[in-house]
């Protein structure tokens, strides 16, 4: 076994950020997340909302624990990669926040980003959010240093204060969350690549941006926030809004038209799919962490 399959995901993701910024898609199925790991991605994301969303539900804060779990599972054991996961408020007070920890560590991710939000949570671009004290959100984060089992694994504290109460405070949080023992920082919901330069110079270390799609931030390349400073950039939803695009307006023509015919081109084949899962009819399959590997 070669010393990078020995590395903990925490560690090669580390790795992977000391050498530029890390881009993290977000995976919403085992099968996303090899084609994640095909497509070359050094690392992979596991949104809240899109678990919730997948299951039938909004984003708020009705996924529980366990379920996130199992996500975590059969995301890591089929892309083989780092990968960083949503854990909204911790699921609860610092008690929760502890199980979290542990739970998400043993199951195989590589970090998680916990918020400052009152539960019941609201998705990050939306208006109407309330945070809980700063002194609340500080022993969350000394909860989950204490607890993970290896100081690889990456422990994120994200802030919504952006929009409930201006730049100055998010910034003041950040800095206070990092001095708690904070790895990473995720400024939730900024709005214009100016405000993410500002950010960085103020609260300077490791830093996490969110590009996703409809919301208060507007697209931004790699490019920009790897000249701004920031280490890894998600994307939390872009494929699971590309997937559901699709879905809804095959269903629309199999309506129309009775027939998928004039749709059929736009498919992923069969022979894709088999390639994708590493498949060879007649053959023995591996199983997806043996043929996946960091």
């Amino acid at each position: 076994m070669s010393n990078t399959q020995k590395q903990t995901p925490g560690r090669i993701l580390r790795d992977a950020m000391s050498r530029g910024s890390v881009m993290a898609p977000g995976a919403f199925n085992a099968l996303v997340a090899r084609a994640v790991t095909d497509a070359g991605f050094e690392a992979c994301y596991i949104s809240g909302g899109a678990t919730a969303n997948v299951a039938g539900y909004p984003d708020i804060g009705l996924i529980t624990l366990a379920e996130m779990c199992r996500s975590i599972r059969e995301i890591t054991q089929a892309s083989g990669l780092p990968t960083i996961v949503d854990a909204d408020t911790g699921y609860g007070e610092v008690e929760c926040v502890i199980r979290t920890t542990i739970e998400y560590e043993r199951h195989g991710a590589a970090g998680m980003h916990i918020e400052d939000q009152v539960f019941p949570k609201r998705c990050g671009h939306l208006s109407g959010k309330t945070l809980i004290p700063t002194e609340d959100m500080i022993e969350k984060i000394k909860a989950a240093c204490a607890h993970r089992s290896n100081d690889d694994f990456i422990i994120i504290a994200r802030t919504d204060a952006r929009s409930v109460h201006g730049m100055d405070e998010a910034i003041d949080r950040a800095n206070q969350y990092r001095n708690a023992g904070a790895d990473m920082i995720f400024p939730e919901g900024l709005h214009s690549e100016e405000e993410f330069e500002q950010f960085a110079a103020k609260s300077p270390g490791l830093l996490l941006a969110n590009m996703t799609e409809f919301g208060k931030t507007p697209m931004i390349p790699l490019t920009s926030f790897e000249r701004m400073g920031y280490d890894l950039v998600i994307y939390p939803l872009s494929m699971m809004r590309l997937a559901m695009g699709h879905v809804r307006r095959g269903l629309e023509h199999l309506k129309a038209n009775g027939s998928v015919q004039g749709v059929v081109a736009e498919m992923q084949t069969r022979a894709e799919l088999y390639d994708l899962l590493g498949y060879t009819p007649g053959e023995q399959w591996d199983f997806p962490s043996t043929r996946h590997t960091p």
